[in-house]
């Protein structure tokens, strides 16, 4: 099984052009991020990626935003779905990984939108992937097992960075809804969250080993399941973000670390992992 990872264009603000250099000079197979809002856009981004041989993951967020205005429909969700895929057609993306649908929705509703959204998706001739983000559909372990019962053969995007903080800690209990999960897992957001925060200041600090072990142990189940399942190929986005979530000085509110250097140091850590495994 061979290991692809993806540079994240979260908190990032340069060009296209840059971000097609950034990736390639700091080793990574692809560009993951949001689907260009016109067709001209995805047109040249598409040239951009194809020219360099770099792979390309859609980030889709249904009616537009990372939090989701509560009052809209599972139709109004899906109907942001189909126009970005209009766009998608033209990138020809790996996947689409989606923070689809809404918390405050039934059950019955999230199953509708997410069926709907597959079916949408197959359609076009793509595969798409659901994320567990807080504020969407798959927010916490134990709606997402039980939603994931009812479609078991839905993908997802992993990012357990969400849960730590949902959760206050994942536990054995919560431990044992992952592995209930692993044939659901298809990607994986690396990001390390902890009791109080869905993302620690700094990953490489001696302060929050026991947390990124902890997600790095979850990332390892993943992998062995995927490869016991024949999967050739695993993905993984080094997802460390601003918005709120970066460590800035209290004062004058000016970040304390730099995003990139993280996302690059989680990505040479990944890296050494996955090859301990010798799962290839």
């Amino acid at each position: 099984m061979q290991l692809k990872l993806f540079k994240t264009l979260w908190g990032f603000d340069g060009s296209y052009v840059d971000a097609i250099a950034h990736a390639i000079k700091q080793g990574y197979d692809g560009i993951e991020g949001p689907v260009p809002e016109t067709i001209e856009q995805a047109e040249q981004f598409s040239d951009l990626l194809s020219q360099n041989e770099l792979h390309y993951i859609a980030e889709v967020a249904t009616t537009g935003t990372y939090v989701p205005d509560r009052k809209l429909s599972v139709e109004e969700h899906l109907h942001y779905l189909k126009e970005r895929l209009e766009c998608l057609k033209i990138l020809k993306p790996d996947f689409i990984t989606c923070l689809g649908g809404c918390d405050a929705w039934s059950e019955s509703d999230s199953v509708k939108f997410l069926t709907l959204a597959m079916d949408e998706v197959e359609r076009n001739n793509m595969q798409i992937s659901f994320e567990t983000h807080r504020g969407r559909i798959f927010f916490n372990p134990w709606v997402t097992e039980r939603v994931v019962k009812k479609i078991p053969e839905i993908k997802l995007t992993c990012d357990f960075s969400h849960w730590s903080v949902v959760c206050e800690g994942l536990q054995e209990t919560e431990e044992d809804i992952i592995k209930s999960l692993l044939p659901s897992a298809w990607h994986i957001h690396g990001r390390v969250g902890y009791d109080q925060g869905p993302q620690v200041p700094d990953p490489r600090s001696s302060v929050y080993q026991h947390d990124l072990q902890r997600h790095q142990k979850w990332w390892e189940w993943i992998w062995l399941a995927q490869h016991e399942n024949a999967q050739q190929i695993t993905t993984l986005t080094s997802e460390f973000g601003p918005d709120g979530y970066e460590y800035r000085d209290l004062l004058e509110g000016r970040p304390l670390v730099d995003l990139d250097e993280i996302n690059q140091w989680v990505g040479n850590e990944v890296r050494t992992q996955f090859r301990k495994l010798d799962i290839h």
